[in-house]
């Protein structure tokens, strides 16, 4: 072999071992790189399986939220759905209210004329029926008229209260009843006992129960009884007071013309 064929063989011999030996440490430097790479892939992706789950957490709780959100809106709803048929019907209760108002301020203006003819109705029946207890129905009149210049009495206790008096009046035909009150005989006033039976008749008898007197409707005046009702009359006297029972009574009643 030549020299220059030798030095070929070593000149190549040589580039193959420095190849071989570039190949080896090319080799090991690319396998580090591939593992770290690896780790660092490795630990990438759990930081971002980690970043994903608290992603998925948190839409969790935001869709728990929004779902809360969602039934609370529709409650809201329904709430003032309720609300406003109240108010509506508030609305129109205010409208009912303001109409029977209106109306009630036009039977007012009615009714209170109606109350003072009533009264004075009751006024003029009372002195054109038989003097019974002709005082106290006379207060009680007046005491009516006081109730309809009062602004502290409303108009339907104004109103009951003279529906009560013509009750009261009513009851006077049926009831039998007996008060102590003055009388005049002969232009004398004496303290007699009087009693009436319903509207048919009234009577008094003196305290000493020696007299005893009839009032006559024809004549407006009052005229003495005869000895034979003296008993009759006191007995009367003491049915109405409660202190005798009820029996049959033997009284002067006129006849219907």
């Amino acid at each position: 072999m030549s020299n220059n064929n030798i030095r070929k063989s070593l000149i190549a011999s040589a580039f193959v071992g420095a190849f071989t030996l570039v190949s080896g440490v090319a080799s090991a430097t690319t396998l580090a790189d591939l593992q770290k790479a690896s780790a660092q892939t490795t630990r990438a992706s759990v930081q971002s399986q980690e970043k994903i789950n608290n992603i998925y957490d948190q839409s969790q709780e935001l869709l728990a939220e929004y779902r809360t959100l969602v039934e609370q809106t529709e409650n809201l709803k329904v709430y003032n759905d309720h609300v406003a048929r109240l108010v509506a019907d508030q609305n129109a209760g205010l409208a009912s209210l303001d109409k029977q108002i209106g109306t009630i301020e036009g039977t007012k203006q009615g009714i209170v004329p109606l109350m003072y003819k009533m009264v004075d109705t009751l006024e003029a029946f009372i002195k054109a029926d038989m003097p019974i207890d002709v005082t106290k129905r006379l207060e009680r009149v007046e005491r009516l008229r006081g109730y309809l210049a009062s602004a502290s009495v409303n108009t339907s206790e104004q109103y009951r209260t003279v529906i009560e008096a013509y009750q009261i009046e009513k009851d006077l035909g049926t009831a039998i009843t007996t008060y102590t009150d003055k009388l005049n005989v002969g232009g004398q006033e004496i303290t007699v006992n009087y009693v009436y039976v319903g509207r048919i008749a009234l009577l008094a008898q003196s305290l000493d129960e020696k007299q005893a007197w009839m009032f006559s409707r024809a004549s407006g005046q009052w005229e003495a009884l005869g000895q034979e009702y003296l008993e009759s009359t006191k007995l009367a006297i003491r049915v109405a007071g409660k202190q005798a029972a009820p029996e049959l009574l033997k009284l002067p009643v006129l006849a219907a013309e």
